[in-house]
């Protein structure tokens, strides 16, 4: 088995680059470091990268393991008063304009003549049906527009990959830099290292066949509501 990890030098992605690895399949690990680089916020570094591995595929599986919540300018919103453009801008780069182009570029790589799986990490936060408690507009947001582009593009995925599936996939809390500030209240059984988060979501991407593309399913396998 052939897969690409982009966002390998990230918790969760280094994690399932390194499960997906001890089931002997090949891996290429993707990251602003690697060689090829890729960039979420560049388009021609997807691009770049993609041409360049289409010698090597075609691919079973790719991972897009990458996703912004907070950094030193992003801050999620706790009020509709905090709300502002440019962070708004950087959060729908990542979360979901970045990855629609990397759609647009790795899917043609991946086999049209047997089962093969596109996910990306997504967020429960990111379902318009299940928000109760409001705030972090603009992850729930570009979480929100990941999967209608996710749910979008599986139709035609579809007719060009008959057998192929894309999704999106919620990781639960993992132990990392994203959810460090946000740790404090989540219970310690619910707190996933990324060794363990690997294991649930690779064991998801097992069970999953062509009728659910287009969907987003948890770490327990179950459908997120839109």
């Amino acid at each position: 088995m052939k897969a690409i990890v982009i966002g390998a030098s990230g918790g969760i992605g280094g994690a399932l680059a390194d499960a997906i690895e001890e089931r002997g399949a090949t891996v290429v690990r993707l990251s602003r470091a690697s060689d090829p680089p890729i960039d979420l916020c560049d388009d021609a570094s997807i691009a770049a990268a993609a041409a360049q591995l289409a010698v090597k595929g075609p691919f079973d599986l790719i991972l897009l393991a990458t996703g912004l919540l907070h950094d030193d300018v992003v801050t999620p919103e706790k009020s509709v008063r905090q709300i502002d453009g440019a962070a708004l801008e950087r959060l729908f780069r990542v979360n979901s304009i970045g990855p629609a182009v990397v759609m647009r570029y790795f899917l043609p790589l991946l086999a049209r003549d047997r089962r093969a799986v596109f996910a990306a990490l997504s967020a429960r936060v990111g379902s318009i049906g299940d928000n109760r408690l409001g705030g972090w507009v603009g992850y729930r947001a570009a979480k929100a527009a990941l999967n209608q582009i996710i749910r979008t593009v599986s139709i035609e995925l579809g007719r060009s990959h008959p057998q192929a599936l894309i999704v999106g996939l919620h990781p639960g809390t993992v132990a990392t830099r994203l959810s460090a500030p946000f740790q404090r209240n989540v219970a310690p059984d619910a707190l996933f290292t990324p060794a363990v988060a690997a294991g649930h979501l690779i064991a998801v991407i097992d069970r999953l066949g062509p009728a659910d593309s287009g969907g987003c399913f948890d770490w327990r396998g179950e459908r997120i509501s839109p």
